[in-house]
């Protein structure tokens, strides 16, 4: 068996199809049932972060093993199978271990060096074991895992480099001044009572805030994270929980809100928000157009789409030749210029060229119809290379942009806030998108070389030890049946030596066990050295074969070893 991982994130995959391929609990739970009850597969743990999902199994078969889990992973994201297979990779055996390794140390994070994924780690393989579906390879991995990122953060300055997500998406509300500068004595919302929520209120109180507010759908574990921010030591934040039925009423108060939820739908529209404003200024709020991206149906932002600007009307007469609208140019304005086939494809340059060859406007100023031509045929040429000429006019005056006085932090995959939001005046959201482009210049300490070579490290002594442990059935398959013999040939000298006394058939015992295991331990010892070097794996089929073990007796350690390792787990 072999260990296969795929899956996508936020270096593979844009933050759109991050959102729609999330995973709610209950479809991680399905997921992991239907991965270890599909062929290829015996062991399954999913690790699902806001900024990635990865399905790991233990699978006897590569290309089927890729298959299967592509699929499932297609079937309960949501996202179809040739939409999503661009953006998923797939790591194999050794390569996979490294990509662990690297992902708990924070060397794969959106922000590098952040510690909140080792607790991630850590409830993915306490979900898999709940469920049955963690075998020993996964456990090992998992456990070997945390033991790796806890090494990295505290021998190396990894934690330098990378912050946690909640500090890293506060500094962008804070827009690059000091977040406790920024956050003092302000009003605090947050949205959630998970993980991510309880990290970011305990990050506010320690900034500063004067206020924090938890909502929850279960209100219980509000209260209990309020109860928590409350007596925490060096806390003078006042803390308090409210149902989310609240968190209209809350928003009108509010400074600074955090939304990290598992909801499948939007917590905050951009509606709500807007209500919320005018309710604190008394006055309707204002839309910024200009800096603000369009959204798509699902409330993604996209960029936005080239269009030409109209002419300014005027009348300067018609041509059915000319396959600009006359009417609408404006005196000085040049119908066979650069600027009036902006946008042009090919063909209808070719049009243009030809009315512009043979036709003359008389306009003060205007330079010669066989310039404009000539102008119009080298666009024309340009174009049938490049497909359209590119749009040249003035920039346009950007609305100035009023400060904000209510920062909202999306933290949530898939968003809890509308992304309509970044038009509405006096609001800031930063969110899991803006924090990615964000992060893409963010510095990467010295101290991760330091890291990679821990990671490089721990991966070449996992393997080894899986190597070692993979023949350590067959060694203990070949001492039992060692002891069988002596046990047997003790038994038959017994039957034909009948008047030796217990002493002398103890010392005989005794010398035949000696001389076994003096024959079998220098190559016991030795089997499992070489087995632990790359390429050792068929010493074990060595042994079975030179012995004549049974297949089913090695098979039979294996098992009984997985099982004492269960029941002596720690719970």
């Amino acid at each position: 068996m072999s260990l296969l991982v795929v899956g996508l994130s936020h270096r593979s995959a844009p933050v759109s199809v991050l959102e729609r391929a999330a995973l709610s609990a209950d479809a991680q739970i399905k997921l992991l049932q239907d991965t270890v009850a599909a062929e290829p597969a015996t062991e399954a743990a999913v690790l699902a972060t806001c900024n990635r999902i990865e399905l790991y199994a233990d699978v006897d078969k590569f290309h089927a093993g890729v298959a299967e889990l592509s699929t499932l992973l297609a079937q309960h994201s949501g996202v179809g199978l040739e939409e999503l297979t661009p953006y998923l990779y797939v790591h194999y055996e050794d390569r996979a271990v490294h990509h662990l390794f690297s992902v708990a140390c924070g060397l794969d994070s959106m922000v590098v060096g952040e510690g909140q994924i080792l607790g991630q780690i850590k409830d993915s393989l306490a979900t898999a074991q709940d469920l049955h579906t963690a075998g020993k390879l996964l456990n090992d991995l998992f456990q070997q895992a945390l033991r790796v990122g806890k090494r990295a953060h505290s021998e190396t300055g990894i934690d330098r480099a990378g912050q946690s997500l909640v500090t890293f998406g506060l500094e962008q509300l804070a827009v690059g001044g000091a977040v406790e500068d920024w956050a003092a004595g302000k009003k605090a919302l947050v949205i959630g009572a998970g993980s991510m929520s309880s990290l970011a209120a305990a990050t506010l109180a320690r900034a500063g805030v004067a206020e924090v507010v938890v909502a929850n759908r279960t209100f219980e574990r509000a209260e209990r994270l309020a109860q928590i921010l409350t007596g925490a030591d060096g806390n003078a934040v006042t803390a308090r929980a409210v149902r989310m039925d609240a968190v209209p009423g809350e928003l009108t108060r509010a400074d600074v809100v955090v939304s990290c939820t598992g909801a499948t739908g939007l917590v905050l529209t951009a509606e709500a928000v807007a209500q919320a404003v005018e309710g604190r200024t008394g006055a309707p709020v204002a839309e910024i157009a200009d800096g603000a991206r369009p959204t798509d149906d699902r409330g993604v932002r996209t960029a936005p789409k080239a269009t030409a600007a109209p002419l300014p009307p005027t009348t300067v007469g018609t041509d059915e030749n000319c396959p600009l609208d006359l009417a609408a140019a404006q005196p000085g304005f040049s119908l066979m210029g650069e600027a009036a086939v902006a946008g042009m494809d090919a063909a209808t340059l070719e049009q243009h060229a030809a009315w512009a060859a043979g036709k003359t406007i008389d306009r003060p100023g205007r330079r010669g119809p066989e310039a404009d031509a000539e102008l119009i045929t080298a666009l024309a040429a340009t174009a049938a290379t490049v497909g359209r000429i590119p749009e040249r006019r003035r920039p346009e005056p950007v609305a100035e942009r009023p400060a904000p006085f209510l920062f909202l932090l999306d933290l949530a995959m898939p968003r809890d806030i509308d992304a309509a939001v970044h038009r509405l005046a006096g609001v800031r959201l930063v969110d899991i998108e803006s924090l990615a482009e964000a992060s893409a210049d963010a510095p990467m300490a010295a101290d991760v070389d330091q890291v990679r070579r821990i990671v490089s490290d721990e991966v070449a002594a996992f393997g080894a030890a899986q190597r070692a442990a993979h023949i350590t059935p067959t060694v203990v398959a070949l001492r039992t049946m060692a002891a069988d013999v002596v046990a047997g040939e003790i038994a038959r000298l017994d039957g034909r030596l009948p008047d030796l006394d217990e002493r002398q058939r103890g010392e005989i015992r005794q010398a035949v066990h000696r001389v076994v295991d003096k024959l079998l331990h220098a190559p016991t010892v030795r089997v499992k050295q070489l087995a632990a070097e790359p390429g050792g794996a068929g010493y074990a089929d060595a042994l079975r074969t030179l012995f004549d073990l049974d297949p089913e007796t090695v098979a039979s350690v294996s098992r009984a070893g997985d099982s004492t390792e269960k029941k002596d787990r720690p719970a």
